[in-house]
């Protein structure tokens, strides 16, 4: 069986804006991506609340630099056929990096990474898929609406910038914002159907990926 593994922030661990808490887990995307694939593929959730690409944000319990945690959870969980990335929300934020570019930049470490990574015993690195969250949105809520004050517009920046990537470096893209929108509530993370929308959306491009 093919291996995938989904590598993200709180929209990957299934931040819930309404309580907040966390969604059902038939609600996250990647476990919607996996039942849409209907056993040809298994999807290995590693979504973590505020990780970056590849910044440091020492506010948080655990390590948020996803280019420092990216080589260990490869080791964990190899061999793997697909790297699932959706990054880049958090990049924005004032006190990380502040701009789209920045994120972008992340992005191409972090693919880098993945192909440079020790694959033994397998014989090859696996397939790249960049996927785009979905840009922010005005939110009444203080505390977001602070720390994402006036980057509404870099957030929708990123899909151009990870699609122009994703050419580069020969990676598959995906727009999340083609199915998904963020929540009024916080202007930043997703509602149950939203967030379940992208997985199932996903579905026909990893199976094409995956040859299955």
């Amino acid at each position: 069986m093919k291996t995938a593994l989904a590598f993200g922030d709180s929209l990957t661990w299934g931040f819930d804006p309404v309580a907040p808490s966390r969604h059902e887990a038939e609600n996250r995307w990647p476990d919607a991506l996996s039942a849409a694939l209907t056993g040809r593929a298994r999807v290995i959730a590693e979504g973590l609340n505020g990780r970056t690409t590849a910044f440091d944000d020492w506010l948080g319990a655990a390590d948020r630099n996803g280019a420092r945690m990216l080589p260990t959870l490869l080791d964990t969980h190899k061999p793997l056929d697909l790297v699932i990335i959706m990054l880049g929300t958090n990049d924005l934020k004032a006190n990380i990096a502040g701009r789209a570019i920045d994120a972008k930049l992340g992005m191409k470490r972090l693919v880098s990474i993945v192909r440079t990574h020790s694959w033994e015993p397998v014989a090859c690195a696996p397939e790249i898929l960049l996927v785009s969250p979905p840009p922010f949105c005005e939110t009444a809520n203080p505390d977001f609406a602070a720390t994402f004050a006036g980057k509404i517009e870099e957030s929708h920046m990123l899909a151009t910038m990870y699609a122009d990537l994703a050419d580069e470096l020969e990676c598959g893209f995906f727009d999340a914002a083609s199915v998904a929108r963020t929540s009024p509530i916080d202007g930043v993370h997703l509602d149950a159907e939203e967030t379940k929308a992208i997985g199932k959306a996903l579905a026909p491009v990893v199976t094409l990926m995956l040859g299955l």
